[in-house]
């Protein structure tokens, strides 16, 4: 497997905080959506930009890339894997378990080979690393983790797995939280039962607090001085909001009951973001100078 670069991939120093980590990866997802973005290679940056989110968000996943990234690898290099894989005793990076399975493909697909070896095959499972068969082994149960899109979440949807070689269909239940268990029965190791552990997919758009969904809104200037009509994303499908008028940068906006399924169900909460868009025309420019001149340079600066 190839080593990837993630800190480069996020145009971060690996002494980044969680705060430029996240900051990071919300500018490079709105600029690479294949939704939104004209880039010729945005699907392909999308999906690196989520995967390297993926990696660095998780205080025990960046641990353990950051040991092996002092190795000295580089963007590209093959990476090889110490006798026994990586796994406990076998020369991983201390205080991780590499047994653990980590499942799903988040908001922007699948992962690379690099991350799935590092983060989310079993020692020993078929494909992986950890050497031959050890011979015939009693059923246990098997504990993973499953990164779930929001819009699962919300939905109730199913998502695909792959499982020993074996691709799942799973029924995400509506509403279901971090930390709970979805139980498939035979499906683990030697034929036991495999219990998912719920996790939520980092999302371009929308962050989660509570049943809470918090959605950063780019507006105008003259939309939040003027009062607008926008449409806002929502994990059900776009909807109208009101902007009132004299609204400033960090304001908070509730849609109620656009939030995550339950009882009761969450609201959205909309923080505007106001942006100047850039001058490209000569007529733009002296509409920027005639609002220099109508307030003049006592204006008050957040």
């Amino acid at each position: 497997m190839q080593f990837k670069d993630y800190y480069a991939i996020l145009g971060l120093e690996p002494s980044a905080g969680e705060a430029e980590i996240k900051s990071a990866y919300r500018r490079l997802a709105r600029k690479y959506h294949p939704d939104v973005s004209k880039e010729a290679d945005a699907e392909e940056r999308f999906k690196e930009v989520n995967e390297a989110y993926e990696a660095l968000r998780d205080p025990a996943k960046r641990k353990a890339y950051d040991q092996l990234r002092t190795r000295g690898y580089r963007p590209g290099d093959e990476v090889r894997p110490p006798p026994g894989g990586f796994g406990h005793g076998g020369g991983g990076p201390e205080g991780f378990d590499f047994e653990e399975i980590f499942a799903g493909g988040g908001a922007g697909g699948g992962f690379s080979d690099f991350f799935e070896e590092l983060f989310g095959r079993r020692r020993g499972a078929a494909g992986g690393f950890g050497g031959g068969p050890r011979g015939p082994q009693p059923s246990r149960d098997t504990r993973a983790r499953l990164a779930v899109p929001l819009e699962a979440v919300y939905n109730g949807d199913s998502v695909r797995i792959g499982v020993n070689g074996k691709t799942l269909e799973v029924r995400v239940p509506k509403g279901v939280r971090p930390g709970q268990a979805i139980r498939l029965a035979r499906q683990g190791a030697q034929g036991g039962d495999l219990y998912l552990e719920i996790e939520y997919a980092a999302h371009p758009q929308f962050e989660v607090d509570g049943r809470n969904i918090i959605h950063v809104l780019p507006v105008a200037p003259w939309e939040a001085a003027l009062g607008a009509t926008v449409s806002v994303p929502t994990l059900g499908g776009p909807v109208e909001l009101k902007i009132p008028a004299d609204s400033e940068a960090g304001r908070k906006l509730r849609l109620r009951g656009r939030g995550l399924p339950g009882t009761p169900a969450g609201d959205q909460i909309v923080e505007l973001e106001v942006l100047a868009p850039q001058a490209t025309t000569e007529a733009q420019r002296k509409a920027y100078a005639a609002l220099r001149d109508a307030f003049g340079s006592d204006w008050k600066r957040a």
